[in-house]
């Protein structure tokens, strides 16, 4: 074995003294997979079997470091510490060796084993062989079968890891496809999250959705929606090469605890029925955050007014209202839209958009970001008038006024206000 795989997984890398784990004591899983690939994460998820007490050896090296336990299955004996820089996930071994638990993993280039004491890794099931030709390989159906999570599991693991499936475990995956509704809409979403994050993901979206894994979560999807989710990559594309700043945009996600990025949100509007209303319960039952489903909700009702040419400065300042935070993804899937209908035209799809994102992109355009002349309360007290939803049309039309240049001070943007006032 590779002298460098070895000094990848050697303990001197991890947040803990190898002194703590008992012998024998095995380090399993990704670490070890991504050891052989070459492959290095700033986060290290560590991943260890023992063979005995565990929780017990999780919970000493918790205290001595002063990092966070977790018990995460009281009944199994998995627990996890939770360091600055890494997790280390500690579980009972499964059987009575380790040949039996690595036997019960789910793909042959996840149930390789490396010793720390020995620094010896042990692989009997050839993964490392599997991984030197890029093959995601089962262990067997009933493997998967136990937790149907894993069939989704392929494709994010071949997105990632730009692997492609072995066809006979890619031919068990659409027999068993319909287990995938035994499990939690949240587990089965964090792994549809992996792949709309980037275009890499959506060739193996497309393939989840032809297997049949994703029909039960995605009931209106058809194949005209996925080929739009290539569009959307497109799109993406093309609008971070023209403007930096919204290519990185995209990229973020829509906010630090929730994990789904601004073109995730465009390639979700995809992937539901196109009716705001129905999206929206289709959305609630995957267990989508009310922020994401709002997001999603926007973009779709919105994005056919970004294709407009002809909007007047009030309907570009209504829409930017309107739009809000949801600006880049909507512009990506009208764009996406564009893309697909002028595919054969040889059109250039950006010109439509420009305008609107150079708005956008102007800190100090006033329609795209206007700056309040007058607040609601100096209007109720200038104009004598109770509170009530007319403030709020007259604060509105004073910022379009003042995007428009017919008023530019405070005194100008009372008397435009006296209009609006009955008498």
């Amino acid at each position: 074995m590779n002298n460098s795989i070895v000094s990848r997984l050697d303990a001197q890398n991890w947040p803990f003294s190898l002194e703590w784990l008992p012998k024998p004591a095995y380090m399993v899983g990704g670490a070890v997979r991504d050891a052989i690939l070459g492959r290095s994460r700033e986060y290290l998820d560590l991943d260890f079997i023992i063979a005995d007490d565990a929780v017990k050896v999780a919970r000493a090296i918790a205290q001595h470091y002063q990092a966070g336990f977790v018990l995460l299955d009281a009944e199994r004996n998995i627990a996890r510490v939770v360091f600055p820089h890494a997790t280390a996930d500690f579980a009972q071994q499964e059987g009575d060796s380790l040949f039996t638990d690595l036997h019960r993993r789910d793909f042959t280039i996840n149930a390789i084993a490396y010793n720390p004491h020995t620094q010896e890794i042990i692989d009997p099931l050839q993964g490392y062989a599997d991984i030197a030709t890029g093959l995601l390989r089962m262990i067997s159906p009933a493997n998967l079968q136990d937790d149907p999570l894993r069939l989704m599991r392929a494709y994010r693991q071949a997105s990632q890891l730009g692997f492609t499936i072995e066809p006979s475990t890619q031919a068990t995956i659409r027999t068993l496809a319909a287990n995938i509704s035994q499990v939690a809409a949240e587990r089965v979403r964090v792994e549809i999250g992996y792949l709309l994050a980037n275009s890499q993901g959506t060739p193996w979206l497309i393939s989840a959705w032809e297997d049949g894994l994703l029909t039960h979560f995605f009931k209106s999807a058809k194949r005209e929606n996925l080929l739009k989710l290539t569009a959307v990559d497109q799109a993406a594309y093309l609008i971070s090469e023209n403007w930096l700043k919204l290519g990185e945009e995209l990229q973020n996600y829509v906010r630090d605890t929730v994990k789904t990025t601004w073109l995730g949100i465009a390639k979700l509007a995809c992937l539901v029925h196109q009716n705001p209303e129905i999206a929206e319960t289709e959305l609630q039952e995957i267990t989508y955050s009310r922020v994401e489903i709002r997001a999603v909700i926007t973009a779709l009702r919105l994005f056919p007014q970004f294709k407009r040419m002809d909007l007047s400065l009030r309907e570009q300042y209504c829409l930017f209202q309107d739009v809000g935070v949801v600006f880049t993804s909507t512009t990506t899937l009208a764009l996406a839209d564009d893309i697909l209908i002028e595919a054969e035209s040889g059109d250039n799809p950006l010109s439509v958009y420009t305008p609107l994102i150079n708005r956008y992109l102007n800190p100090d355009d006033l329609v795209a970001h206007p700056s309040r002349l007058v607040n609601g309360e100096e209007v109720i007290i200038a104009l004598n008038i109770p509170a009530s939803p007319l403030v709020g049309k007259i604060l509105s039309e004073i910022a379009v006024a003042q995007a428009e240049g017919k008023v530019s001070t405070v005194e100008e943007a009372i008397e435009f206000a006296k209009q609006f006032v009955d008498g």
